[in-house]
C-alpha cells in the first residue's frame, strides 16, 4: 500500500504550519501529538524535503446512527444495527502557500484510501464520516459526493463509493 502521507512524527516541522484556520494551526501545533499518544487519532502528513508541513489530516474511529443515513442505504443493513461503524475524517488542512494547486483533493483521496484498505482488511466501516469546519469545508466535500447528514453538521461518503474508487 502506497500513501502520499506518513505518520505525525517528530521531524515534521509542524510549528511552521499555518492553513489561515487558527483552530487547524492550533491543533497542528499543540494537540495533534497528545491526540496521536492517546490513540484519539491518527495524524498523516504531506510533508516538503524539508520537513515543513504542507498538509494533514486525522483519522479515528466512529459511528454513525441508523436512523441519519438515507433509506436507501439502511435498506441493506441489518437492522440490529442502531449505531454503524465509520471512520471520521475529522480534520484535513492545507498550508497557506499550497492552497489552490489540488492539495486539499490529493489528501481527501489518501485519507479515502486509507480508510478503505483499513476497512476492507481489519476493521468494519461502512463510511467515511467528514465535520466540516465551515460552508467553504462542507462545499469541498459535497464536490466529492458526501452526503449530508440531517441536524448534525457532519457528512458521510458510503465504502461502497469509495471502494468504486480502488477496485
Amino acid at each position: 500500500m502506497s500513501y502520499l502521507t506518513v505518520a505525525l512524527n517528530a521531524i515534521h516541522k509542524k510549528k511552521e504550519f499555518s492553513c489561515g484556520r487558527d483552530l487547524l494551526d492550533y491543533y497542528l501545533h499543540i494537540q495533534a501529538k497528545q491526540d496521536v499518544k492517546r490513540k484519539l487519532s491518527a495524524c498523516f502528513i504531506l510533508a516538503d524535503v524539508d520537513n515543513a508541513v504542507k498538509g494533514f489530516y486525522t483519522l479515528s474511529s466512529s459511528s454513525i446512527q441508523r436512523e441519519l443515513i438515507p433509506e436507501d442505504l439502511k435498506k441493506k443493513l441489518p437492522p440490529s444495527y442502531h449505531h454503524l461503524p465509520a471512520t471520521l475524517l475529522g480534520r484535513l488542512a492545507v498550508a497557506i502557500p499550497y492552497k489552490c494547486q489540488g492539495l486539499g483533493e490529493l489528501l481527501l483521496l489518501d485519507a479515502l484510501k486509507r480508510s478503505y484498505d483499513i476497512a476492507i482488511g481489519s476493521i468494519g466501516s461502512m463510511a467515511v464520516i467528514a465535520d466540516p469546519i465551515d460552508e467553504s469545508a462542507q462545499k469541498f466535500y459535497e464536490k466529492y459526493g458526501f452526503i449530508s447528514l440531517p441536524d448534525s453538521g457532519k457528512m458521510f461518503l458510503p465504502m461502497e463509493t469509495i471502494a468504486a474508487l480502488f477496485s
